[in-house]
Parts: structure tokens; sequence; C-alpha cells
């Protein structure tokens, strides 16, 4: 189990390069929720496309108005004819940049939001298809992270890629062919090849440090995993005065934390020092060349300016490239991450074409089924039983018998290893997992809460039942009478998991769940495990009462609570012992009988079971 949760986690964190889709692959798997919007992609590319035409003739703009200052002093006309509407015309190109800009934003934000939405829901519906082994083996924290930063990297990729890099490399092609068309090639070729180098170096020395960051994700997502699975065990640390524990457990994490952020700062500084040379470098060369032909008068002074304001305009953006690559980088690992969670195989799918399960009279029947959580530890052996139609059937035995496992199994959580599982002669596995599990219900020995109010928990047996309904099951439950009792009666907050309130309580509102959900198949896995003797009298009965009429499953371990049950079927080691009524299992004076004896004198049959294991018997 341990090997498997490790590779869980290896598989969700994705820590190996090797294991990864190339960053190609991985937005050929994002183009297909952005070609919903092709149309506004288009729109915005365009306004893009326009804002950068626009920004590029600034500097030549402003080369005119500075040439057109060579006037004779005094000369008030020229000054209101010349230079006037070429600050107008320069402050209009500025504001048509912004504005382009800003109607590119508008127009591709709900490409943008549309796509992250689109991809969120189907991890978050993928997850809820995935196997119960996969949540039993997951990290909740460090998957959550996942989850966020994958999400998040939509946002980005289209903002770092199509706001920054993409325009960026328009307005490139655009300064370039106008240095090449305007002056000396040199020019073209100085700005080209000093893009090179610097792309070179920051691409370069960014995949060196994509390490660093990684390993501090890593280690972010560790110390999240360590906090959130302290605080969901929150008692449990009390109860073992481990606070202490916790926080150093924590702080180490955070220590390991701390140290991989400086290293990856320490390499964000080189590389930002390394491409400040570049840049002042491919200045000086530049300007000196242009300065040159100012003196010789092959250029004038508006020229000299207009290349020194190309120059800013490209190297400004550029200045953010080694962030951009890296961000860009990260995303694209982020985003495999959540892909990777999509691309998850399901344990247990519908088959293809799979119908509807109809139920017309409820009977189930276990043949010869075996099962097992891992090959090498196997559960159940060759288990066959029946339970009629609107009978109650009850399973006993000791604890790790395999009890709880058959209510795993009806619900198809896991497929069985062997033999199969039907209901009315159907097939659980050749129907639809939503259809079997409307028609089941279950009152679960470990009942676990939505942090919501007590209406909304009872009314998730059946999402939009009524105020009426839900006080109804309530009262069948045995609980209302608490909730009134409460200041904010049904819109009483439950908190984390239920653990506002007790055991009992908590376990009541499962019961109340169930009976609204009102299925005609009822599982009672240990339903009353956590009530004290009276309630567990009075509760009874309303099970007793719920089950008329319906097909019931009991898993139990105390005896005395499915003494009345049709049928009672003894479980020990995987394999079953015994089956028959209560009177019968008696008078056979078998294993039954002996648990039985045992419960009644204050015993454990789990001490008996360890004791003294018994061969596996044909029960009748």
């Amino acid at each position: 189990m341990r090997a498997l949760a490790r590779d869980t986690t290896a598989t969700l964190h994705a820590a190996d390069p090797a294991q990864r889709r190339s960053d190609w692959g991985t937005l050929a798997r994002l183009l297909p929720y952005l070609w919903h919007y092709r149309w506004r992609v288009a729109l915005a590319l365009s306004f893009m496309l326009a804002a950068k035409v626009a920004n590029v003739g600034v500097p030549v703009l402003l080369k005119n108005l500075v040439d057109s200052l060579a006037i004779r002093p005094g000369d008030a006309a020229a000054l209101l004819v010349v230079p006037a509407g070429l600050i107008v015309a320069y402050g209009a190109l500025r504001l048509s940049t912004t504005l382009f800009t800003e109607l590119r934003e508008l127009i591709f934000a709900k490409a943008t939001e549309g796509a992250a939405r689109s991809i969120s829901l189907q991890v978050f519906r993928h997850l809820h298809a995935l196997s119960l082994r996969f949540h039993l083996e997951r990290q909740t924290g460090g998957m959550t992270r996942d989850i966020e930063r994958g999400t998040r990297a939509v946002h980005s990729l289209i903002s770092y890629s199509l706001y920054s890099i993409l325009p960026t490399l328009i307005e490139v092609g655009l300064v370039l062919g106008f240095l090449a068309w305007k002056f000396d090639p040199a020019f073209a070729w100085i700005t080209l090849a000093a893009l090179v180098v610097y792309v070179a170096f920051t691409v370069v020395v960014t995949e060196w440090r994509t390490q660093f960051r990684r390993r501090m994700n890593e280690l972010d997502a560790s110390a999240h995993t360590r906090a959130i699975d302290s605080l969901l065990n929150y008692e449990t640390v009390k109860y073992f005065n481990n606070e202490d524990f916790e926080a150093r457990r924590y702080d180490e994490n955070l220590e390991r934390l701390r140290r991989a952020a400086l290293k990856s700062q320490s390499t964000l500084s080189l590389l930002n020092t390394g491409q400040q040379l570049i840049i002042a470098v491919a200045l000086v060369a530049m300007l000196w060349r242009a300065t040159a032909g100012v003196v010789a008068g092959t250029m004038t002074l508006g020229d000299l300016v207009m290349i020194n304001a190309f120059m800013i305009q490209l190297y400004i953006p550029l200045n953010f490239l080694g962030v951009l690559y890296r961000e860009i980088k990260q995303s694209l690992t982020d985003l495999d991450k959540m892909f990777a969670l999509l691309e998850r195989e399901r344990e247990v799918a519908d088959a293809p074409g799979a119908p509807d399960l109809v139920v017309t009279r409820g009977v189930v029947r276990f043949e010869d089924v075996s099962f097992a959580y891992e090959p090498a530890r196997p559960i159940l052996h060759h288990v066959s039983f029946e339970i009629p139609a609107g009978k109650t059937v009850a399973v006993v035995g000791p604890s790790g018998a395999g009890k709880s496992t058959l209510a795993r199994l009806l619900f198809r959580f896991y497929d069985v290893t062997g033999g199969r599982i039907t209901i009315d002669g159907q097939d659980i596995r050749t129907v639809t997992q939503a259809s079997l599990r409307r028609a089941i219900g279950i009152v679960p020995q470990d009942t676990v809460l939505f942090n919501d109010t007590v209406e909304y928990n009872i009314a998730y047996g059946r999402p939009g039942a009524s105020r009426d309904e839900v006080i109804a099951a309530a009262k069948a439950a045995h609980i209302h009478d608490f909730v009134a009792s409460t200041p904010r009666g049904y819109d009483t907050m439950v908190g984390e998991r239920g653990l506002k309130l007790s055991g009992g309580e908590k376990q009541r509102v499962a019961i109340a769940r169930t009976l609204l959900k009102n299925p005609p198949i009822l599982i009672f896995d240990e339903a009353t495990s956590a009530l004290d003797s009276a309630n567990e009298r009075a509760i009874q009965a309303e099970l007793k009462s719920a089950a008329q009429g319906k097909t019931a499953l009991v898993i139990a371990h105390r005896l005395s609570t499915v003494v009345d049950a049709h049928a009672i079927v003894v479980f020990e080691h995987g394999r079953i012992v015994e089956q028959g009524s209560h009177a019968e299992l008696l008078a056979r004076d078998g294993v039954y009988a002996r648990m039985w004896r045992l419960q009644q004198s204050g015993g454990d049959i789990d001490r008996m079971a360890d004791a003294a294991p018994l061969p596996a018997a044909g029960g009748a």
C-alpha cells in the first residue's frame, strides 16, 4: 500500500521531467479548449497586431518631430503648423496602443476564463469518477495545490504567450524590417545578433534554474500537505499532546523550502545581470553607429532619437523574458500535472453502451465472489449468498473478516476479482454506475459530513427536497428534537467533516439522509455503532421500519442488533462459515452460537477469532 501511495504521489507531482509530456504536447492538449473561442482569438490577435503597429509608429513619429524642430528662432507659424500636428499624432498613437491592447484583453478574457472553467470542471468530474483506491492513496494537500496551479497556469500561459511573447516577436520583426529598409543593414544585424544572444542566454540559464524552481514547488506542496494533514487530524494531535512535534515537522519542510527559495533567487539574480550586460553592449553599439552617422551627415538627429526609442521599446519587454520564459515553463509543468490527473485511468468504468439498472424486485446475489485489494492479500474467498427481495440479511463476524468490503463491492467502488454480484439477475458490472448507486442507500460506520448546515447534509440524500421532507426524515432518525433545540435549528453549521456534532448525532444525520433518499436497496454498515443503548434501541426500531419491504444488507459487529434479520451470514477470514436465522444458528451450536454467548457475557469476538481461527465451512 505504501509503495502504491508513493507511486501515486510521484505521478501527481510529476517530479521527473522524463515522465512528463513535451511542452508542445501540453500546449496541444490546451488548444481544443481555446478552439471553441477561435473567433474571439482571431479578433484579439488582430487588435494585438494593430497595437504593435501603433507602438512601432511612435518612434518614427518622434523622429519626424525632432527633425521638424530645425526651425528658425521666433518662427511661430512653423511651430503651430508642423510640430503641433506631430505632437497630437504622437499622443493619438500612444492612446491607440493602449486602446487596442485593452480591447484585445477585453475580447480574449471570455476565452481565457472559459477555457480555465472547462478544464477545472473536467478535472473535478474526473476526480469523482476515479476509483476509491485512488482517493484512499492520494495526498489531498498536494493534489489540491496541483489543481490550483493547473487552473492558474491556463491564465498564465495565455497571458504570457499571447500578451507578452507573441507581441514582442511581432514588434521585433517590424523594427528589424524598418531598420534594414531605412538605414544601413548593419543596424538590423546588430539588433538581431543581440536578440539571439539575449534569448539563447535566457533560455539556457532559465532551463538550468528550472530544477531549483521545480524543487521549490515540490517542497511547497509537501509543506502544504503536511499542514493540511495535521489540521484535519486536529483532535488526534491534541489527544497525544503533539502540537510541538507537528510544528517541528512543518518547520522542517519550511526550512527546506527556504533553502530552495534562496537558491532559486540567487540564480535569478545571475540571469538578470547577464541580460542587462547583453542589452547594454547592444545599446552602446547601436548608439555609437548612429552617432557616427549623425556626425558624418548620413543620419539626422531624429534618426538617432528614433533608434534609441526603438531599442528601449524592444528591450523593456525583453527585460522580462527570463521571468516570462520561466513562468511559461512552470505553467506548462503545472498544466501537465493537471492533465496527468485527467489521464488517470478509471479503475472502475461503465461498459460501452451500458444500460441503466432496472430494479423490479430487488434480489441481490453474491455468486462465488472473490476479491483482493492487493493480489498478495486476498480479502474474500468464494463468497455466495442471496438477499431475497424485501428481506433483511445480516453479515456478522470479527473485524477484518471482509464485511464492509461487501458494501464497497455492491456500490461498485471496486470490481470483484472473481465471481459476480447481481441485482435482479443483472451483473452490476454491465449497468451504469449512476443507476446502480441511485438504487442503493447506505448508512456507513464512519459518517463524514460536509462543512455546511444540518439541512444541507440531510437533503444531500435527495438534492432539491423540501424543508418539510428534511424534517420528516430527521424525525424518523430521531434527530429532529436535537436540531430544533439548537439556536439556528436546521441552519446549524456542522463544521469540517461534522466535527461540531457528536458521533451519535452524525450517525443520525446519516440515517436521516438515507431515509430521505428512499432507495429500494439499503445497506446498514454498523449503523448504530456510535449510539448509546437507549438511542440504539430507538434507531433500531426506525431502521427496521425503514427497511420494511426493502432489500437490506446489515453489516454488524454486535449480534444483538441483528437477531430479527431474516437470515444471518457469519464471516470469518473472508469466508462464510455459517448461514441461517438467529434461532437456527443458536440451535446449531456452532461459530455463531459461541460468538453469541461470548458477547452476552461481555467478551470480544475479535479475540475469539484471533485465538482460534476456524476452518472454512459451508453454510445452510
